[in-house]
């Protein structure tokens, strides 16, 4: 029964992760792709881990996600604008924590893609990123 269980969320969170992500229509396409999904052993909590590239001048769009996130820029220049605090960039090498909840987009202003690794900590069932207006 626990395989179904993970079985089912990792082809939920793929679909969710691995389709193209456009932040609006005029803006070059995001791509994540599912590396791992992993139960906690902390109830009912699971650790999701994907590949993200940003093409130059694309952006993400203003987004939330329900857990804490921690990331690290392989490559690329990654202008980051973060509820509450001012904009950062982040350079490869870099890494960033972002809290549950806070309203925080990245964006590539330079001329060659930005790839990074996205570690969540979420709870199961909740949708990993949810847009904002």
């Amino acid at each position: 029964m626990r395989l179904v269980t993970i079985g089912a969320a990792l082809l939920g969170l793929a679909a969710l992760s691995v389709t193209p992500t456009p932040a609006s229509a005029q803006q070059p396409t995001i791509q994540r792709k599912l590396l791992l999904t992993q139960d906690l052993p902390i109830a009912g909590h699971q650790i999701v881990m994907a590949a993200v590239e940003i093409p130059a001048g694309g952006r993400e769009g203003r987004h939330t996600h329900p857990g804490a996130l921690v990331v690290y820029i392989q490559e690329g220049v990654l202008t980051f604008d973060y509820e509450g605090k001012p904009t950062t960039t982040y350079k490869a090498g870099d890494s960033f924590y972002v809290e549950a909840g806070k309203i925080h987009e990245g964006i590539n202003k330079g001329t060659s893609p930005v790839k990074a690794i996205a570690a969540f900590v979420v709870e199961k069932g909740k949708p990993l990123t949810t847009q904002v207006p």
